[in-house]
């Protein structure tokens, strides 16, 4: 249980930062199949189900709550080496998901899906350049349907692997919103703030509610997708994952690059290979 909270964590700081994906994180620790078997299982296997869905929900929850300032801070402070040891958990992940179509012939129709899932992750990270306005997210019926509509939005996009969630929040306006809010109920916990909870949750539930409902919307896509076409699935998946480094270092500051940083980073990006290596796998 411990791994697979660990697990979440990986998946949960994956989430808060745009341009890197959850679902490659989930893919990349050897999840992906599981996690999406357990959603669209939860009714006729529910007690095997909840023993991976709690632990890897609890973890992602306890890494955004936890950790989203922490790596608000690393992000801006030192961006090469954060996102390089992401690059180097994406790469890591990479033997376990060859695993996954080998012995199958590459063929036209297998490399056709794996361009066009490539040219997606590249093309979304050159249009998330921007961190858009901060979106209106004050008490009100049209706002309540917003929020629910963005968090089905997103929970669609942390899903699958090489898209970023918190990226196409970024594109929608509400990302450095969403975060504050997060950051903001935390502290009205600690002060016993009612007001700041109320305000919170008023906010994080049409939202949540929203991810809950997307998650398990497109879990049903993938798995029927999987279902058809397997192989052809993983070649997309792959083309994802091997475009999500490229897409994460377009989107890094480079502004304080220096020869001690590069070298930082070529020791995070082994730390973050080593990493997945020890939390991918069955």
């Amino acid at each position: 249980m411990i791994k697979q909270i660990l697990q979440g964590m990986v998946v949960g700081i994956a989430n808060i930062i745009p341009g890197v994906s959850g679902g490659t994180m989930m893919v990349a620790m050897g999840l992906y199949d599981r996690l999406i078997h357990a959603i669209t299982h939860l009714k006729s296997e529910f007690k095997d189900s909840m023993k991976l869905l709690i632990p890897i929900f609890a973890g992602a929850g306890i890494a955004i709550v936890a950790l989203s300032r922490l790596f608000e801070f690393l992000l801006a402070t030192y961006p090469i080496p954060t996102n390089f040891a992401f690059c180097g958990l994406i790469a890591g992940s990479l033997p376990f998901i060859f695993k996954k179509v080998k012995g199958h012939k590459v063929t036209v129709s297998k490399i056709i899906p794996f361009l066009i899932f490539f040219g997606v992750v590249i093309l979304m990270a050159l249009l998330g350049e921007t961190g858009g306005a901060s979106a209106d997210v004050s008490f009100g019926f049209v706002n309540l349907l917003k929020l629910f509509g963005v968090g089905i939005i997103a929970a669609a996009t942390m899903v699958v692997p090489g898209v970023s969630g918190s990226m196409m929040l970024m594109l929608l306006g509400y990302y450095d919103t969403i975060l504050k809010v997060i950051n903001d109920f935390v502290d009205a916990l600690v002060k016993f703030d009612m007001g700041g909870l109320m305000t919170g949750v008023g906010i994080l539930a049409p939202f949540g509610i929203g991810v809950v409902i997307g998650i398990f919307l497109i879990a049903k896509i993938i798995e029927f997708i999987f279902s058809k076409a397997e192989i052809h699935a993983y070649y997309g998946i792959i083309g994802l994952i091997l475009a999500s480094p490229i897409a994460i270092l377009l989107k890094t500051d480079w502004s304080g690059i220096s020869v001690l940083m590069v070298g930082i980073g070529v020791v995070t990006f082994a730390l973050g290979w080593f990493t997945a290596s020890k939390l991918g796998g069955e």
